[in-house]
């Protein structure tokens, strides 16, 4: 026997006594049998063609050039070129957490342009350096809150999206926080409940605007009620639709949150995303992660700085905000490289033509046989229609002609089997949602 292999055995050996495990099988018992790999006869190795061959082979098989109707909080937005030219150029890609000042400025700077333009978009006074989806954002906005409060009760409206809702109670599992979800009625904010359970164990509200069903809503009675009884507002809000619709701020909301995906990403299989946050001035220490800030040097030159970093790796642990760690510098950049990209006018102009699309296809819709378009509340670019027939095989059948047709909201709603939302972006023409609506009946009536 070689010596190698028996000094491998040996301190293999040596290793289980040490831990007290048998054998090497031993190690694997938490992993059921059938989870287990099958076998390590792994195949031989490929040159660099024959991979690339290989994988354009398995993504051949996924869906494309589908028309994207989905939304529930992602939408496939059209995205400038030059978003992926200059957040592709190395100074940027390659850049880490901005600790040195001095050999950051770049990235510091790109950091601080983002903060300004999430604060421009909602009207808010500070932003933070950017967390990692909408869902963790509110979360971390609902700390925030309670943080500031002392108090432990939350109030969640049901239109909140499903998804950030199962987060905020998965994150918080092992904490003392009472949530109490308030239903919606007519896919709107019932006001009366929100007013039956505020008192002042309540630590803040959670709404969403345009909410999950589509439909927007202006909170400002809402926030009022909370404040009067010394509780803070949260608003989780789709941006584009801040080119339109009343900022967070001017509803009187202390803390605006939401999924910066819109912003120049690709909706990429699920990410990475972007979650951005701002608040009220007076609620800064209670901001997780990072505020980059302006300063001027001692020769009066102007420099970027991390002004709060309130995390655990930097402050004693007690008085963290957060244990978020790198944030999402690259999927800021884009967010901030589209903002400046698009403008003011040109956000209005995209909001207007998404809205405007949306209600184009509502009226094809309504002229369908059995289909029932919702119009209790007025819409953005989502909107909820009920079908004649389960909207499982209806979307299954939709996709078969190349459109992902929309969200089936039974899956998170009880009673809501036969509702479905549809989605509508400024990269559809007049003839595209022509082909929808036409798919749509032909897959229900014939």
């Amino acid at each position: 026997m070689p010596d190698y292999i028996a000094n491998t055995e040996r301190d293999t050996r040596q290793m289980l006594d040490a831990i007290g495990a048998p054998d090497i099988e031993a190690l694997f018992d938490v992993i059921k049998k059938e989870q287990r790999p099958r076998s390590f006869n792994l195949p031989e190795g490929l040159s660099e063609f024959e991979v690339a061959s290989r994988i354009k082979s398995l993504a051949d098989k996924n869906a494309k050039d589908l028309l994207c109707f989905i939304g529930a909080g992602f939408y496939d937005h059209e995205i400038p070129a030059v978003v992926d030219h200059l957040s592709s150029r190395s100074e940027f890609y390659t850049a880490y957490t901005p600790y040195q000042p001095e050999c950051s400025q770049g990235t510091l700077q790109a950091i601080y342009e983002y903060q300004s333009a999430i604060c421009r978009l909602t009207g808010m006074e500070i932003a933070n350096a950017s967390l990692y989806d909408g869902g963790t954002a509110l979360y971390e906005a609902m700390m925030m809150a309670r943080r500031a409060t002392g108090r432990n009760r939350v109030l969640v409206d049901n239109a909140v999206s499903p998804i950030y809702r199962t987060m905020l109670t998965s994150y918080t599992k092992n904490l003392q926080i009472e949530f109490v979800e308030i239903p919606v009625v007519h896919g709107q904010t019932d006001r009366s409940k929100i007013k039956e359970h505020l008192s002042d164990k309540v630590a803040c509200v959670i709404l969403q605007n345009p909410n999950f069903f589509g439909a927007i809503d202006d909170h400002g009675d809402i926030v009022a009620d909370a404040h009067a009884c010394g509780a803070l507002a949260i608003a989780s809000v789709y941006p584009i639709s801040l080119g339109m619709l009343k900022t967070p701020a001017e509803c009187g909301f202390d803390i605006a949150t939401g999924e910066g995906q819109s912003l120049g990403l690709p909706l990429a299989f699920g990410g990475p995303y972007l979650g951005f946050m701002a608040a009220k001035k007076e609620l800064a220490r209670k901001m997780p992660g990072r505020i980059v800030g302006r300063t001027v040097d001692t020769n009066g030159k102007a420099g970027f700085v991390l002004t709060l970093q309130a995390r655990e790796q930097h402050i004693r642990r007690e008085k963290a905000t957060s244990n978020i760690c790198s944030n999402e510098a690259l999927c800021a950049l884009r967010a901030c490289i589209y903002l400046s990209c698009i403008g003011k006018e040109g956000l209005a102009e995209l909001a207007t033509l998404n809205y405007r699309n949306a209600e184009h296809l509502k009226n094809l819709l309504s002229k369908i046989k059995g289909v029932e378009v919702k119009r209790s509340s007025p819409t953005f670019n989502e909107f909820t229609v009920v079908l004649p027939k389960d909207p499982h095989a209806v979307i299954a059948g939709m996709l078969k002609k190349g459109i992902a047709a929309g969200f089936p909201l039974g899956r998170y709603y009880k009673g809501m089997e036969s509702y479905m939302t549809v989605a509508v972006t400024e990269k559809y023409r007049k003839k595209d949602l022509v082909h929808y609506a036409e798919t749509l009946e032909s897959v229900l009536w014939k």
